[in-house]
């Protein structure tokens, strides 16, 4: 009875030992990012005026705003790409003596132009100057398919995850056997500004232009891993 009793101690043991060395596991979070050009661009740029008669100062901007969408649609650009982002009017004041002293009203609007022709954005911001524009905001770029950039990204985040994985692994003696978990942390698409170039010297140059070149965006994932090991 006693050996009988040893022996299945000693076959719950193993059974135990084996047991903890399937349940190992390492844990670990892995990134991966491409690049993909962008083929679609939003200029933000509007008009700025000031008067001491809010309506005059809000009239200069109204005829300044049809003005650049009139330039704008006679170009080619159609009205549904050119929409009102922001429009702001606030008083002006001086302090005398301790006194506030109503000084002016600065109006302002700001449209945003959706443009699918790259090589058109600076010529563009160049046209819409000439109509009236004052303030140039900057321009924001998108791609109409991240859908192959998501996926390459993605496999990138999977491998690395492997490769610190596999570190881990070997520092601790042990190698992996497997996947317990693996979970997507996010894919996310921004423009990063490489390639937006602006060239100021339009506004002083009678003959310069601005340059815009369609920024690279930058695709990101990340994954979460639990691999087994042994």
């Amino acid at each position: 009875m006693k050996k009988l009793f040893a022996f299945i101690l000693a076959a719950a043991l193993m059974a135990a030992c084996s047991l903890a060395v399937a349940e190992t596991q390492i844990s670990v979070s892995g990134s991966g990012e491409t690049r993909i050009r962008a083929d679609t661009a939003v200029i933000s740029l509007g008009v700025n005026a000031r008067d001491k008669d809010v309506l005059k100062a809000q009239q200069q901007v109204n005829d300044a705003i049809a003005a650049i969408r009139k330039a704008l649609m006679d170009q080619g650009v159609k009205e549904e790409n050119i929409n009102t982002e922001f429009i702001n009017i606030y008083a002006m004041y001086d302090y005398q003596d301790d006194r506030e002293k109503l000084a002016a009203y600065n109006a302002s609007s700001t449209l945003a132009i959706k443009v699918t022709e790259m090589e058109n954005v600076g010529s563009l911001i160049d046209l819409c100057f000439a109509a009236g524009a004052n303030t140039l905001n900057g321009v924001s770029f998108s791609a109409s398919d991240t859908e192959e950039a998501e996926a390459e990204a993605l496999k990138d985040a999977v491998a690395d995850a492997k490769k610190k994985a596999e570190i881990l692994a070997e520092a601790s003696g042990l190698k992996i056997t497997g996947i317990e978990t693996l979970s997507e942390g996010g894919i996310y698409t921004y423009d990063n500004n490489i390639g937006n170039v602006f060239d100021a010297k339009r506004l002083t140059e009678e003959s310069a232009g601005t340059i815009v070149q369609s920024a690279k965006l930058l695709v990101s994932a990340s994954v979460s891993i639990t691999f087994t090991a042994e």
